[in-house]
């Protein structure tokens, strides 16, 4: 009993006090805000219409979902390669900028309509069935995959100096390895020994150490790791660009169908939550079994209709992030209530350019060393899955649908340009494609096989 007492942490239908809640929801803004960025920057949409839909889009997420399933949404990598075929397309070339993602929006809305319809079908058909066409082997392996495919940008990130010390460039390869290394090994020691409630903010903590080692190591050498004027603007307060969709075919064709790839992703997610909520639970004393694992065919509508919501103000395609799923397995904080926050507060900085000047000073070199952790805590959570499933890794048919998934995966992400897989004429993202042939395979060799009692 004394241990269940000691146990920190909050379920999903649990608020925690003003002052923490407002740190945990920062919390969950770090993890998500480098990759949601990023994918803004590749594909051309505005950082600050990606920054506020995201927030936008996780208010509808757990409005939809009933405030039952604590994920946040987030832009997602799987549709960069197709964004950017749209924002590119010659059929396009004398477009403006915005005219360009409006173009795009509409295949990002409807994309939206494909998890909607997917989501549908699965309450329909039931957990048998879905058990069926995604079981462990395939959702575990997808979660190792997403991580694993995600440690080349953390680690080049975590090498990352400024450009204005180009010409003292092996100083500040060094300092920025430092840097980043402070940041990894720092997280990880909070995580594992801070006790009670400094235990819930192991990211935050190994953030700000990272942070105040780069300023110190920037004011000794001058190298300017951080640096507050990344947006120029003579106003302090800019309402994001908001832009409307245009229908388009070939928007349609390139985009909408990616929707159907990123269903075992956000499979995968759900069985993740299931099992670290439950946990929790269980170690807090808690008799109440949240059906997490159940609620695969809700998440699904609610993710399509976060496309929506996203796609139409001007924001990319998403998913619930892998991220912030890790920082809550770290912290033990699964509270909605907290993500509600983190999303309003994710709003808020998206209007204020001082806001987002503070969150670009972040060093790249912070962010690698948070990456370095963060993506391997999703890998990791593949494994757990199967384990928890007690997936038997002697069958033949299992390691045939793990072993093909994996190499996909991480060959398609590591061996070509854009993690773009040229085949047939044609180019197929490698986790998507992965995902697909896996889900296939298992199929395949399931035709004949005898139920298991």
């Amino acid at each position: 009993m004394s241990q269940q007492n000691q146990t920190v942490g909050y379920l999903p239908d649990e608020r925690p006090p003003f002052i923490p809640l407002i740190l945990f929801a920062l919390q969950q803004i770090v993890v998500m805000f480098p990759a949601t960025v990023l994918v803004a920057l590749i594909t051309g949409f505005h950082v600050s219409t990606t920054i506020f839909a995201s927030g936008l889009a996780t208010l509808a997420f757990i409005l939809i979902t009933g405030r039952k399933i604590p994920l946040y949404y987030g832009s997602s990598f799987s549709y960069i390669a197709a964004i950017a075929s749209i924002m590119s397309a010659e059929a396009f070339a004398t477009y403006s900028l915005n005219e360009k993602i409006s173009v795009a929006q509409f295949g990002i809305v409807m994309s939206g309509f494909v998890s909607i319809i997917a989501g549908l079908i699965i309450k329909r058909c039931g957990k048998a069935t879905i058990d069926k066409v995604l079981p462990p082997t395939v959702t575990g392996s997808i979660s190792i995959i997403i991580g694993l495919s995600l440690a080349g940008n953390a680690m080049t990130d975590a090498s990352v100096f400024p450009e204005a010390a180009a010409n003292q460039a092996s100083l500040a390869g060094n300092m920025a390895w430092i840097i980043s290394l402070v940041t990894l090994f720092s997280t990880i020691i909070y995580s594992v020994y801070l006790k009670g409630k400094l235990s819930q903010l192991p990211i935050l903590f190994g953030l700000f150490t990272g942070y105040i080692t780069a300023a110190i190591i920037g004011g000794v050498t001058g190298i300017p790791f951080i640096t507050f004027d990344t947006v120029a603007s003579t106003s302090i307060f800019n309402l994001p660009i908001f832009t409307l969709p245009k229908p388009s075919l070939a928007s349609i064709a390139a985009i909408m169908p990616i929707a159907i790839a990123t269903i075992p992703e956000s499979t995968a997610h759900i069985y993740q939550l299931d099992i670290y909520v439950n946990d929790l639970a269980k170690k807090k004393g808690s008799k109440k079994k949240y059906d997490i694992e159940d609620k695969l065919g809700l998440n699904l509508i609610g993710d399509g209709i976060g496309d929506i919501v996203s796609g139409f103000i001007g924001g990319p395609a998403g998913t619930n992030y892998g991220e912030n799923i890790s920082a809550m397995a770290l912290s033990k904080i699964f509270s909605v209530p907290v993500l509600i926050a983190a999303a309003i507060i994710t709003m808020i900085i998206s209007c204020f350019t001082p806001l987002i000047n503070i969150v670009y000073s972040i060093p790249k070199a912070v962010i690698g060393g948070l990456s370095i952790y963060l993506f391997g805590v999703i890998a990791a959570q593949g494994i757990t899955i199967m384990m928890d499933k007690k997936v038997d890794m002697f069958k033949s048919k299992n390691l045939a649908v793990i072993a093909v998934i994996l190499i996909i995966g991480l060959g398609g992400s590591f061996g070509y340009e854009a993690s773009m897989i040229p085949m047939f004429g044609m180019k197929f993202p490698a986790i998507a494609t992965a995902a697909v042939v896996g889900i296939l395979l298992n199929l395949v060799l399931s035709i004949g096989e005898k139920e298991e009692v």
